[in-house]
């Protein structure tokens, strides 16, 4: 039973150094190491990678003049757009009465930036007459996908509920003759009509790709633009940050880690080397979430996950303090670690979740900078919760059942 433990900690040791090798390939320093596992994968934020930078100004036209209202409208389409789009973390700000300030993260191309912008998406259904019989403003989804029997691509449409109606009544009124598709005043399709069509759904194919569908289905998502934007300027711009604060940035906290992971074993010795093991794992863990969830990660994002590491820390330093109390009780160390566990987790609890309340407020009321502080921070909280509390206390247990190290003293007591 003995060598069953022994074994099983060591295999855990081993998986975990060797997954720790790979958790660090995601930071900035290590994006152009290619033959690394993970190499590539973090997204960058425009601070630390630079991006285009575009000003539009908006004109008045006979069917649209330029107010407050028309300005607030013209900049949440673009809101909707570019988060569609997949661009994290954009800039999208207000300059003056006319103008909108637009800041993209890791685009190397200004003018397919604009297009994808700015271009108005007004989509159309025609009679044979050329009369309008409905258009996007009874649309309520639009999404790219791929026929299953034929493979073309095209995009899905679906109506509104008075929008179903009037697509209902043209199609019954025009079996057996043609309706345009028009988007932007360019006809895509004139298919004719062979039974009404009641149940409010089209579409509309002769794409080439399934990424310029996905474009058009954005934009007939997001709607049109309600006034005319021009623009004036666009550029692309390098990282705000000189690439050697960033390089110092990531050098610091290379160094705090490791000093942590020694002074963790140090004064805390088996436990800390636990914590040190707990800690690879959570750093792991956290950096696959940012990954998966396709998180930015600027230059507050990291400061949130370094913070957060320091608090993951300070949960084992609290309980740790316990264990070794109830050690010098005379404690077994089984009993020990129980006991540590029970009487710090109300500590580490409290800790953390009023850190993880001021981060939701952050989050609630700070521009985007400062929400991606908060997400990052609010990761780092939920996932050291459970490294702290469900991790480190069954690695604890794992190691004291192979009664290999008996000596409290090597338990930090």
């Amino acid at each position: 039973m003995r060598w069953s433990k022994i074994l099983a900690m060591a295999a855990i040791i081993l998986a975990i150094a060797a997954l720790g090798i790979t958790a660090a390939v995601p930071l900035p320093i290590f994006k152009d190491v290619a033959w690394l596992p993970w190499a590539n994968q973090t997204i960058l934020g425009l601070d630390l990678q630079g991006g285009v930078h575009v000003v539009l100004e908006a004109k008045d036209t006979p069917s649209a003049k330029v107010n407050d209202e028309t300005m607030k409208r013209a900049q949440a389409v673009l809101e909707r757009r570019i988060n569609e789009t997949g661009v994290a973390e954009p800039v999208i700000q207000r300059q003056g009465e006319r103008r909108i300030i637009v800041e993209l993260a890791g685009i190397k191309d200004p003018e397919k930036a604009v297009i994808d912008l700015i271009q108005p998406a007004y989509l159309e259904f025609k009679n044979e007459l050329g009369q309008t019989i409905i258009t996007g403003a009874d649309l309520k989804d639009a999404l790219e996908a791929r026929d299953p029997n034929s493979g073309q691509v095209e995009v899905d449409l679906t109506f509104t509920k008075e929008g179903t109606g009037k697509f209902a009544q043209a199609t019954t009124a025009n079996v057996g003759k043609p309706i345009g598709i028009y988007l932007d005043n360019k006809l895509l399709q004139n298919p004719v009509v062979e039974e009404p069509i009641t149940h409010g759904q089209a579409r509309i194919t002769g794409y080439e790709s399934l990424e310029e569908a996905h474009t058009i289905a954005i934009l007939l998502r997001s709607g049109a633009l309600p006034v005319q934007l021009n623009v004036m300027e666009k550029r692309t711009v390098g990282p705000q940050l000189g690439q050697d604060s960033l390089d110092r940035s990531i050098n610091a906290g290379i160094v705090g880690l490791v000093a942590i992971l020694v002074f963790m074993i140090v004064y805390y010795r088996i436990p800390g080397l636990i914590a040190d093991l707990a800690l690879i794992f959570y750093a792991l863990l956290v950096l696959a979430i940012f990954i998966g969830i396709h998180a930015t990660m600027t230059l507050p994002g990291i400061a949130g996950f370094l913070l957060s590491l320091g608090m993951a820390v300070d949960s084992n330093v609290v309980i740790f303090e316990r264990i070794k109390e109830e050690l010098r009780t005379g404690k077994s160390i089984r009993s020990a670690i129980d006991a540590g566990f029970r009487r710090g987790f109300v500590a580490v609890f409290d800790s953390n979740a009023t850190t993880l309340i001021a981060a939701i407020v952050l989050y609630y009321f700070g521009a985007s900078m400062i929400r991606g502080f908060a997400v990052t921070l609010s990761i780092g909280i939920l996932v050291s919760l459970f490294t702290a509390i469900t991790l480190t206390r069954w690695l604890l247990h794992l190691t004291a059942a192979t009664n290999v190290v008996k000596d409290p003293r090597y338990y930090g007591a």
